[in-house]
């Protein structure tokens, strides 16, 4: 019992089942464990023969013996944990790719078929073999540098801000790749007693969470595309806004401000993005219904196309749905929700001149006859004009490098950065209720030639800021230069244009 860590009433329990002839006493064990077991029967067995024939001591382990199984090991332990999942006890896969390529990752058992007699193999009998056939490999698009260095930086940030998770996702924007998609909490997939139950899934693509204010590119790109305004539209911002039901404030308290479109997105306001978004009908009836086609482009409310399992689609009711409140909500990001996953997408989708390209975990697979099968090419969707796009990318690099945005922590000395924060209201998945904040940031570099998508959320942070600029601005920064330098990405060589934040009445 010691040996195998099991308390000795449960064995003896196991031992006494009537009329049983084999019974499993142990499973998974190392070869060490079976090297102490062997090792105290051998001892067992001196003792016998050494006892007296009046009195022997029958070697109570002899009919213990083990049986060979393969066991799943990784190397890398809680690296991309969420990502890879983990093999159960039954040697099948429980959880990420390994649970979705389950059939593929373990190929086919062999079998022979042959005749015995009085236990002994017939040599001249016929026999039947079916050789086993090796599983296939599969190849990711994941990144392990880029990988561990959002894994690392996300960790940290969550221990510090005492928050409930966070995630990291890092997507190549020309062509949807995910480079990194790391979760904090995360677990060891070699020892999966010892892990978290909540930690076990992908949370970056299992959690459907509100995106506040990083989703006002989405209705920027409605306005820009349609023709509602350009970056230069004034729009002037009272300190409160009523509409519907409710009065409206942005984050901060401020006189009237007299601000641009891009002015709108660089400070973040939510009764900007109101009164920009109120432009793209005559009625807000017509104004909902075309927000909420850009919406649905973009990829909000629909599947990733990655399969993983417990995989959230998001929400995004229809128009004729909306409460009074989320016709207004909607527009800077609450109301709705997604996934990091998604949320990534939009910015890769400007990032990409306005087309999206589905994101993608399998580059290829190499089957057990050593053929090279490269993945399907992912989808793609024109969601707006390149045109849009450029003027949406140099709209959020006033966010990160003008004196009024609010992404100054995602500064990367020598690139230009286009991004977005992001705070909202979060909905405890426990009560259903708000609690607490989540805190995001999204964006892509080089601005003026795109190369790398890195969105970062943490939720419920409660120690320290819970605005997205200061608490995952910097991961943004650390993530994203990081990634900059291991793909050799250039240094950005113009400097990016100025675009008005306000401007002065009457002039």
């Amino acid at each position: 019992a010691p040996i195998l860590g099991e308390d000795r009433a449960v064995l003896a329990k196991k031992l006494a089942t009537p009329g049983s002839r084999y019974v499993r006493l142990a499973r998974q064990r190392t070869p060490q464990v079976w090297k102490q077991i062997k090792d105290l029967r051998k001892a067992l067995d001196a003792k016998a023969a050494k006892a007296p024939k009046s009195k022997p001591r029958p070697n109570v382990l002899v009919g213990i013996f083990a049986d060979k199984h393969s066991k799943r090991v990784y190397p890398n332990k809680d690296l991309a944990s969420g990502v890879l999942g983990f093999v159960n006890s039954e040697g099948r896969g429980g959880g990420g790719l390994e649970a979705r390529l389950d059939k593929q990752l373990a190929g086919k058992d062999g079998k022979l078929v042959y005749a015995q007699s009085g236990g002994r193999r017939v040599p001249t009998a016929d026999t039947q073999e079916h050789p086993a056939v090796p599983g296939t490999d599969i190849e990711l698009t994941l990144d392990r540098d880029i990988q561990w260095m959002a894994q690392q930086a996300i960790t940290k940030q969550v221990a510090e801000s005492q928050a409930d998770r966070g995630y990291v996702v890092v997507q190549d924007t020309r062509t949807g790749e995910i480079l990194a998609l790391a979760n904090a909490p995360g677990f060891d997939p070699n020892d999966i007693s010892k892990a978290d139950p909540d930690a076990l899934g992908n949370a970056a693509l299992t959690d459907a969470f509100e995106p506040g204010s990083t989703s006002k590119l989405m209705s920027m790109a409605a306005v820009l595309e349609e023709g509602a305004a350009t970056p230069a539209t004034r729009v002037t911002v009272p300190n409160r806004l009523h509409r519907g039901d409710r009065n409206f404030a942005d984050d901060i308290d401020h006189p009237t401000w007299h601000l641009t479109l891009n002015g709108v997105l660089a400070k973040s306001s939510n009764i900007g993005t109101i009164l920009a978004t109120e432009q793209l009908g005559k009625t807000r009836k017509e104004a909902n219904q075309v927000l909420y086609s850009y919406l649905r482009k973009f990829g909000i409310g629909k599947p990733t196309g990655l399969g993983f399992p417990g995989e959230t689609a998001g929400l995004l009711a229809p128009p004729l749905k909306w409460s009074t409140s989320q016709q207004y909500t909607i527009p800077f990001g609450q109301g709705l929700s997604l996934n990091a996953v998604q949320a990534a997408s939009v910015y890769s989708t400007i990032a990409n001149g306005g087309e999206r390209i589905a994101p993608t975990l399998v580059r290829g697979s190499t089957g057990p006859d050593g053929h090279y099968q490269a993945a399907p090419k992912p989808e793609k969707t024109r969601v707006v004009s390149e045109k849009t796009a450029r003027t949406l990318a140099t709209m959020l690099e006033s966010v990160v490098d003008d004196k009024e945005g609010t992404g100054a922590k995602a500064k990367i000395d020598g690139y230009r950065v286009g991004g977005k924060t992001g705070t909202s209201n979060r909905v405890d998945p426990k009560t259903g209720r708000y609690h607490g904040y989540t805190a995001s940031f999204a964006g892509f570099a080089p601005a003026d030639q795109p190369r790398i998508t890195v969105y970062c959320a943490v939720q419920n942070p409660t120690k320290g800021s819970y605005f997205g600029g200061q608490v995952c601005g910097p991961i943004y920064q650390q993530v994203m230069e990081f990634a900059l330098k291991t793909l050799q990405v250039p240094p950005s060589g113009a400097q990016p244009p100025r675009l008005p934040v306000t401007f002065k009445p009457g002039e």
